[in-house]
């Protein structure tokens, strides 16, 4: 496992909101990183992933997306994002977020975007997408 990969694997595992979800890191790579998060019955209260989740997963594949490209040592946090869903959200065996640094501003804010994909077998169906703000902070 290399440094970067390392790096935010490390922060991933001490995330308490992912944990809960059951949320998992499977990719990271400079400037993208994605996770899953497969249904549970308590996180879909109606039939559906509850939005809430969702957000979570995809704000974190888009926070850290900007760690990879953050100097080391430093921590980031999301300052702004708008998140549009497409369709509902109510079949699938997985969901994936994936996150992607899409410019740098300066020396403190990164800008990603980042989608939802419902994974049904070989099925992909894209389900939300966001654009996010993040800033580096010093921890």
């Amino acid at each position: 496992m290399g440094d970067l990969e390392s790096r935010i694997s490390t922060s991933f595992r001490a995330h308490g909101l992912m944990a809960m979800l059951g949320a998992e890191l499977l990719h990271v790579a400079e400037g993208e990183v994605h996770v899953a998060l497969a249904p549970r019955p308590e996180l879909c209260p109606h039939g559906q992933i509850h939005a809430g989740a969702l957000t979570s997963i995809l704000d974190a594949a888009c926070s850290y997306a900007a760690m990879t490209v953050a100097p080391p040592g430093v921590d980031v946090l999301t300052v702004e994002f708008k998140l549009k869903f497409m369709r509902p959200a109510a079949r699938a065996d997985r969901f994936l977020a994936v996150g992607k640094v899409t410019q740098q501003v300066g020396t403190t804010l990164t800008m990603c975007e980042g989608e939802i994909v419902g994974e049904q077998g070989s099925r992909q169906e894209a389900i939300a997408v966001m654009q996010a703000t993040v800033s580096n902070v010093r921890g």
